[in-house]
């Protein structure tokens, strides 16, 4: 189909060009060959009259204008995409869906716990593809290469619709034979063990727990950094260490693991998730029935005691 005189089947081309800014990638994720890819982007420079991307060294580096065109040609396509997946009702008992969810493994473990026995009743046919995090979630959320993404509201970014999920907070795990810790712990004794800490992407990026610490002016000693949540609670596992977690999920390898779940010796401002969707979803009836699906599921996940 052409638009004064341009093929808009050349969009689609254009937004993985400058997403990736690679002929071979977008060829890639296009299922075309290179030589098909860099077709389009001629028929793209001659429809513009600009180079849009240039070779700079072994980068393709995009121009002003393409610069300029690239939030514009995404939002076009991202609601159309939204037009037509959208309908006037969603039957969940038998749709057969497809929802991305960008979420650490802390949000995947204590949502899906409640959620997946729910969705297999509910709407067997309903899939979910879970995303790990990466340094650019929200550019991700932006493009529509994820519906959901969940994240702790202090990085909240206010261009797109959310809600609270729920909330948390945050405790100590020890392995259950570490004999260094009694049934309470203080400040010398938390400061004193060695810590499991987590980090996330390629930037390492530090974490609610490491913010506060900062602000604080207490430096922990971190003798493991791990790469995801869950790995914390079992690196404790025979050790003296310690691992400051959120109490859901604790509560949950607890029942699991030899670990024993304390309180913290200071006062931790409280974790409130958040869940985020472009704005294009908001009045999506899939998307709107997704939401209250897991509001449910964690509003009858009440934490245990630890």
């Amino acid at each position: 189909m052409h638009f004064k005189g341009l093929d808009l089947n050349l969009l689609v081309a254009l937004d993985l060009l400058l997403a990736e800014r690679s002929i071979t990638r977008a060829s890639e994720r296009l299922h075309l060959s290179q030589s098909a890819m860099s077709s389009a982007l001629g028929r793209l420079r001659s429809y513009f009259d600009d180079e849009l991307l240039v070779q700079t060294g072994r980068n393709m580096v995009p121009t002003a204008l393409a610069e300029a065109l690239a939030a514009p040609v995404r939002e076009v396509l991202l609601k159309i995409d939204s037009t037509v997946r959208t309908r006037p009702q969603f039957e969940a008992a038998t749709s057969t869906r497809h929802f991305k969810l960008l979420m650490s493994d802390y949000v995947s473990t204590v949502l899906l716990a409640n959620l997946l026995p729910r969705l297999e009743r509910e709407a067997p046919g309903v899939s979910l593809d879970l995303l790990p995090y990466a340094d650019s979630h929200w550019e991700m959320l932006e493009r529509g290469s994820a519906d959901f993404l969940f994240i702790p509201s202090q990085y909240l970014r206010g261009e797109h619709p959310w809600e609270v999920l729920f909330e948390d907070e945050f405790v100590g795990v020890v392995w259950s034979g570490n004999a260094l810790v009694g049934a309470q712990l203080t400040l010398e004794q938390y400061m004193a063990l060695g810590h499991v800490a987590v980090r996330f992407g390629n930037l390492r990026a530090p974490t609610t727990v490491d913010s506060f610490f900062d602000n604080l002016g207490h430096h922990r000693r971190i003798d493991v950094v791990a790469a995801d949540f869950n790995s914390t609670t079992r690196m404790v596992i025979g050790t003296h260490r310690i691992a400051t977690v959120q109490r859901r999920l604790a509560c949950y390898y607890a029942t699991y693991l030899p670990l024993r779940v304390l309180e913290l010796p200071m006062n931790m401002p409280r974790l409130c998730e958040i869940i985020a969707w472009h704005g294009f979803r908001t009045n999506d009836p899939g998307s709107v029935w997704l939401r209250r699906m897991m509001a449910d599921a964690m509003r009858d996940a009440a934490p245990a005691s630890p």
